[in-house]
This record gives structure tokens, C-alpha cells and sequence, in this order.
């Protein structure tokens, strides 16, 4: 199921899910059904098990009459982590430094700004200071159920979905920041760009590879032009390691967290020290893409 949180035609705010070129809208399909995405996280094995009662149902709009948003504008917590052995290759070259050890012994991440996300073609503004704007080319899961302490092996039960995630990133501020062994903070804090759904983790399984690594194609355009074409099955920690090292230590997880993927392979610009292209100007039109999820689309302002 591709689940969506968009404005109907009248401007007002539902969620609902995509059948072919239509939606349903929850509301309208049954009154039970919550008004928010993360309500319906909260509870979704009780409203799936309505949606399901349902059978076929009627659809409301059709696709291109409604404005999709972020599909969950309002998550709990927003862990990202630094996933591809590729990009930290090409990142640390261009910055300069070696990959530490200790990244190849546990998953890194870090929290990201859960107060500023931001949707399908919504405009993404450059920080009024920055001079080298990146893209980073994502996946990220939502996790569906409360746990901690939480094993690899029991870890794919906890997530409730995948959606496309862009982390834009402040480079010229970030290479100061990141002289100081604190980790990124303000030139990642601007813009978490995710969409354009939320594929249930049921569906996403046909790409599921036995080593728990989907095998999805991952591509980004710059204004029609290809930047990248990777494939997440090339990630060095899957969703299911991260979720363990996010919850060891008797931390919960909580429906409604996000967790990013780190950047593909190539996936930024920063990667080949934007020669491959230049810096985000505005007016830049930024497209990720990934198999079985859809295209999120933003332009830079």
C-alpha cells in the first residue's frame, strides 16, 4: 500500500492511499480511520484489519487533482546514518580525511532536525549564508512498533514502511562544523525532504534480497540530467543493523521514528567534489527516485 498525506481540492489536509491514478481518502472510506499518518501508525495493525474489512474500495480523487505533502510531516525522531561504505570513501577523500576504523565496527548516525521536514514539490530554500548546496540521495525506513534492545535478526517486524528521503546539506558549513569531533549539526538542520508515500514494508518485500538488502534502483536528476544511478542492495548496514544499534541500551523506538539510510554510492555531489556538477543554485530542480517507492521532487529557491 502507498500511503500519502496530501490537500483534497478543497485545501484540506487528509491522508489516504493510492490505488492506480486515484485516492482514497481515509476519512471518507470510513469513518474509523484516523485523520493524521502518525495516528494511524500508532495503530495500524487495528486499521488495516479495516481497510482490509473494506474490500474493494471507492476512491475520491483522482491523483493529479490532489497536492501531495510529506507523507509523515510530524515523526517522532529522525536517526540518520552514514550506511554506503561508497559514499564514506568519496566523501572522506574529498574532505580530506580517512574513514575512521570504529565506522566499519558499528552503525554511525546521528539525530537530524524532525521539526523541519519537507514534502513532495515543496520549495527548498538555500541557507541565506551557503555557497556549496548538496543533494543526498536516500532511503528511509518508519518504524511501526514500540521496541528496545532489538535484534538484527527480529528487526524487519519493526518497520512499517520505506519512503524517499533527501538529506540537502549545507557542505561549506558543514566542512567547518565538522573540524570539531561533534558530528553534523547546522548544515544538516534546514531541509529533510521525504516522499512521495510511505510503501508499506508488505510490499517492498518482492525486492528483498536474502540478506535483508532491498534491490531497488536509487537515481538522482539535476534540472533532466542523470547524477546517479545506484541500488540500495550495495548498503555496508541494512535497516535491521541500525535498528539494532539504534535501540541497544534499553532505548525505545517508537512508532513514527525515522531512520535514514545514508547516502548511495555516489549519490551527492560533494562525492566527486561537485565536478560531476556544480553547486544547488535556485531554481534547480532536484528529483530522487527510487524502485517501487516513486520520484520526490523539489526545486531550490
Amino acid at each position: 500500500m502507498k500511503l500519502i498525506t496530501f490537500k483534497n481540492p478543497k485545501n484540506k489536509i487528509r491522508i489516504g492511499w493510492i490505488v492506480g491514478n486515484q485516492v482514497v481518502d481515509m476519512k471518507l472510506a470510513d469513518k474509523r480511520l484516523p485523520a493524521t499518518m502518525l495516528a494511524f501508525i500508532d495503530n495500524h495493525e487495528k486499521y488495516f484489519k479495516i481497510i482490509h474489512d473494506l474490500g474493494t474500495p471507492t476512491t475520491h480523487y483522482e491523483l493529479s487533482a490532489v497536492q501531495l505533502l510529506a507523507p509523515l510531516p510530524n515523526p517522532r525522531s529522525f536517526r540518520d546514518y552514514i550506511g554506503f561504505e561508497r559514499h564514506m570513501l568519496n566523501a572522506s577523500k574529498s574532505f580530506g580525511h580517512a574513514i575512521a576504523p570504529e565506522w566499519y565496527q558499528m552503525p554511525i548516525f546521528y539525530f537530524t532536525n524532525h521539526q523541519a521536514i519537507c514534502g513532495p514539490n515543496d520549495a527548498i530554500k538555500r541557507p541565506a549564508t551557503e555557497t556549496r548546496m548538496d543533494l543526498e540521495l536516500e532511503m528511509a525506513c518508519i518504524i511501526g512498533k514500540k521496541g528496545k534492545n532489538i535484534k538484527t535478526a527480529a528487526a524487519q517486524s519493526y518497520i512499517f514502511g520505506y519512503t524517499v528521503f533527501n538529506d540537502f546539506t549545507a557542505r561549506a558549513i558543514q566542512s567547518r562544523e565538522m573540524k570539531a569531533p561533534l558530528g553534523p549539526h547546522k548544515g544538516k538542520d534546514f531541509a529533510n525532504s521525504i516522499g512521495p508515500c510511505i510503501v508499506t514494508s508488505d510490499e517492498m518485500q518482492q525486492y528483498m534480497q536474502p540478506d535483508n538488502r532491498l534491490n531497488v534502483r536509487m537515481l538522482s536528476r539535476i534540472n533532466g540530467t542523470t547524477i546517479c544511478d545506484g541500488n540500495y542492495n550495495t548498503v555496508h548496514y541494512t535497516f535491521g543493523q541500525m535498528i539494532e544499534r539504534a535501540s541497544e541500551n534499553d532505548v525505545h523506538l517508537m512508532p513514527g521514528d525515522i531512520l535514514g539510510s545514508g547516502t548511495v554510492g555516489w549519490g551527492s555531489l560533494v562525492e566527486n567534489n561537485f565536478a560531476i556538477h556544480r553547486p544547488l543554485e535556485p531554481g534547480d530542480v532536484v528529483e530522487l527516485e527510487i524502485e517501487g517507492i516513486g520520484i520526490l521532487k523539489n526545486t531550490i529557491i
